[in-house]
């Protein structure tokens, strides 16, 4: 790879111990992607849930944090994933002593490192949005997606490591989405069926992620009549990447890239993949469970926004979580501070629902509290969530907001 002068002195050491890791780290992912070079990114975002760092990966972090000041501390702005545990709810859910207490040492080491403990998948919505053109080092696969297609910045899908080495080192290499020729369509699907819900648009995500298959696709979606929400894109978007480890797509008259289907491709488009009603409720009937207990049905991956809260609370007004059911509706730091001072929270738990802040449901020790809680069935409106969640050893069940909240209230899939 070309190095500048800068990236040369951080190889020598001249930026201290963390740093000359980090573009070391860089340069080897950069020569396995066939990266010529780096380039600058403004933010780094790095999944920090414990569960997936270890005992391990927390013991290094805090090495990392026992260097000098002007070695540890990031350049650019850093923002972390949801972590795994809520303090304020842990022992409710059954989660361990340990678990907190690990957190707390993970927490201690980003914190010294100038990391800012934001805990949120829904960065784009809360925190600062990236613009057009801006390159950024983004770790959950749900904001690179929504930040390559619906705000037009550019990332590739950034592991830990990777991410926390971009914020201390302020570039990462030049490759995948970085480049104006990975940004083009690949695929093309007509839409004959318009999405009317969050989970509608998970199905849809659902459906074109398993037609496109890879990360190297980008699909290009036509025959949107209306403009999509924010909600509607974080849950399509967050579905595609997790169906089909997809980073970018086109709606053209939506998404910024493509104003129109000649935008989206290098050339004449392809044949396009007709998607009918029929293929959305296909996505419902692979997880379809009527009449089992429900056990828990849970608002989360992606983190909820504050119109999905309100939604919530709406539905449970006036009524009562069965006895045999946890309701769990997850959501970021900054909105969880929204929702308890306009009432939010206290609606939803007054009729028998807990409201998490800063954690999502997979990455919160999901098969440990399964365990712990004895819960199977699993009802949700994230097609994201049900497609992650079996393999924690949940049954999962997608349906519409409307009946998770029904199935909860009644203590059943309805």
């Amino acid at each position: 790879m070309k190095l500048n002068e800068e990236e040369r002195a951080l190889l020598a050491g001249e930026g201290g111990r963390a740093r000359q890791w980090a573009i070391r780290h860089q340069i080897e992912v950069g020569r396995f992607f066939d990266a010529e070079d780096m380039v600058e990114v403004d933010q780094a975002h790095v999944m920090a849930d414990p569960e997936s760092l270890g005992e391990a990966g927390v013991r290094w972090l805090s090495d990392m944090a026992g260097l000098p000041e002007a070695e540890r501390r990031v350049r650019v702005p850093t923002i972390t994933d949801p972590r795994g545990v809520d303090f304020a709810a842990y022992k409710r859910l059954h989660q361990t002593d340990e678990m907190a207490t690990l957190e707390e040492r993970a927490i201690r080491a980003f914190e010294a490192m100038g990391v800012l403990m934001t805990n949120t998948c829904i960065n784009y919505q809360t925190i600062l949005p990236p613009v057009r053109g801006e390159h950024v080092a983004f770790g959950d696969t749900g904001v690179v997606i929504y930040s390559n297609a619906v705000f037009g910045a550019r990332s590739n899908f950034e592991g830990g490591p990777s991410a926390i080495a971009a914020g201390l080192t302020g570039r990462t290499p030049r490759y995948g989405y970085h480049l104006e020729k990975n940004r083009l369509g690949t695929k093309l699907f007509e839409l004959r069926h318009q999405p009317k819900d969050f989970s509608e648009w998970g199905a849809l995500g659902a459906v074109v992620g398993r037609g496109s298959g890879s990360y190297w696709a980008v699909p290009v979606i036509t025959g949107v009549e209306n403009a999509p929400t924010s909600d509607d894109l974080k849950h399509f978007g967050a579905a595609l990447a997790s169906f089909g480890s997809v980073a970018m797509f086109h709606m053209p008259g939506v998404t910024p890239e493509a104003p129109t289907l000649a935008d989206a491709f290098d050339g004449p488009p392809p044949p396009a993949s007709p998607i009918t009603a029929e293929d959305i409720a296909n996505v419902y009937e692979g997880y379809a469970a009527r009449g089992d207990k429900v056990d828990v049905v849970v608002f989360s991956a992606p983190q909820l926004s504050l119109i999905e809260l309100e939604k919530v609370a709406n539905l449970l007004d006036g009524r009562r979580v069965h006895s045999g059911t946890t309701l769990i509706a997850a959501t970021s730091p900054e909105i969880k501070f929204a929702a308890d001072r306009m009432g939010l929270t206290r609606r939803i738990e007054a009729s028998g629902g807990i409201v998490l802040s800063g954690v999502c449901f997979y990455q919160s020790y999901a098969r440990e509290m399964a365990e712990a809680n004895g819960w199977s069935r699993l009802m949700s409106n994230s097609a994201k969530l049900v497609n992650i969640i079996g393999g924690y050893g949940y049954k999962p069940t997608l349906a519409t907001m409307e009946r998770c909240v029904d199935s909860a209230v009644a203590g059943k899939v309805l």
